[in-house]
């Protein structure tokens, strides 16, 4: 090597032979500056001694930086995939504060989702086995039913397995999946309440037009409908977020994989992200939530001019039933989505969310269905049906 040898050789004429020699030791290659200083030798061979030290000293010192540089990046780099990389799971903390009281709350809600799943299992079986209940509102409320059923099954096991036996962990590609599959269905389950709302408007406001309208072929459409802007609508956001880095800490503040929780363990710029979960969530709740209103509020209007008191007590009991889910789920949901920081009340949204997850999912099969008169006929007619056959 040219440049070690004329360093070496020139130690004791110059105390910058040393400084060049110890930066080219330190540098991570060093081919470059070889070239370099084989040119400037090259050239400095007609010229003095002294023009060979100052380009040579030049030469090393830009290197020298550049090359500190290059490592820096380097590192900087490695160490984030590094970072990314390690994140292959997440720990779901559940409730912490009252982990102590884990055997009493998986009891508890055990018995509300087993509550739960049954209720709209022999909404979904009466609908589809008696054909009196065979209309365009059982339709809807069975597919409601359907829906719900998987929307709590996405996130109440985990949830009991945590109350059971503490912090639970989950897959990166499960923990994505699961997100998904609830922020997917919740949409769905949104929109399908606009459009039961719908349903009872055209039938109590516009009872003629009512048949022709809901046929068999809306219904469907309308039910395809609601699925479809629920995956339009969801699978953006979560891909974007998927593939943001994660690193630091992967212990998630909820008792599933929620939007905000993910965003908060990021180390990515999820600004974009975030904006965009916000209008759409703002989108879904209000066009939704705008919708139910005004057919609500037409239903009510129509309801007061019903010239039998008893009849405007009945419609009224219902349509209050109704509003007070409405106004716990949208009020929920509100609470823990319309936000444009979605790292803000983290702490709060498992209680929220255990609104949605746990208590109407409860109170849905029997405010909308099994205070039905109809369904109780219909129930009746099943059981004794079985007490013949037996």
């Amino acid at each position: 090597m040219v440049f070690e040898e004329y360093c070496v050789q020139e130690a004791s004429l110059s105390e910058e032979a040393n400084v060049f020699y110890h930066a080219l030791e330190h540098l991570p290659n060093k081919q470059g500056l070889l070239l370099v200083v084989a040119d400037t030798e090259a050239e400095c061979e007609f010229g003095e001694p002294g023009a060979y030290k100052e380009v040579l000293h030049s030469s090393v010192m830009i290197f020298y930086k550049i090359a500190q540089r290059v490592e820096e990046i380097e590192k900087s780099v490695i160490g984030d995939t590094r970072n990314w990389t390690e994140v292959q799971e997440f720990i779901l903390e559940g409730f912490p504060a009252i982990q102590n009281l884990g055997k009493v709350l998986f009891l508890v809600h055990l018995l509300a989702y087993l509550a739960s799943i049954m209720g709209n299992i022999l909404i979904i079986t009466i609908t589809w086995a008696d054909h009196r209940l065979q209309t365009p509102m059982y339709f809807f409320l069975s597919s409601f039913s359907f829906f719900e059923c998987c929307f709590i099954t996405t996130v109440i096991p985990k949830l009991l397995a945590i109350f059971l036996s503490g912090r639970q962990s989950i897959s990166f590609a499960a923990c994505f999946t699961q997100a998904f599959v609830f922020l997917f269905l919740g949409t769905t389950v949104f929109f399908l309440m606009a459009v039961l709302s719908l349903d009872r408007y055209l039938a109590i406001c516009k009872p003629l037009y009512y048949p022709t309208i809901m046929n068999p072929r809306m219904c469907f459409l309308l039910v395809a409908a609601c699925l479809s802007l629920g995956f339009v609508l969801m699978v953006v956001p979560i891909i974007m977020l998927s593939q943001a880095s994660f690193c630091g800490s992967h212990v998630i503040p909820h008792f599933f994989c929620d939007f905000g929780p993910l965003i908060h363990l990021s180390c990515s710029d999820t600004s974009s992200t975030e904006m965009l979960a916000f209008v759409l969530a703002l989108f879904i709740l209000l066009t939704s939530l705008l919708i139910t209103i005004i057919a609500y509020s037409n239903i009510v209007v129509t309801i007061v001019r019903l010239p039998s008191a008893k009849e405007r007590q009945k419609a009224f009991s219902t349509c209050s039933s109704h509003l007070i889910v409405l106004c716990l789920m949208y009020g929920s949901c509100v609470f823990i989505y319309v936000k444009p920081k979605q790292t803000n009340r983290l702490n709060s949204n498992r209680e929220a969310a255990l609104v949605n997850t746990v208590v109407t999912p409860l109170l849905n099969p029997v405010i909308y269905t099994l205070r039905n008169k109809q369904v109780h006929q219909a129930l009746r007619d099943a059981l004794s049906r079985v007490r013949v056959q037996k």
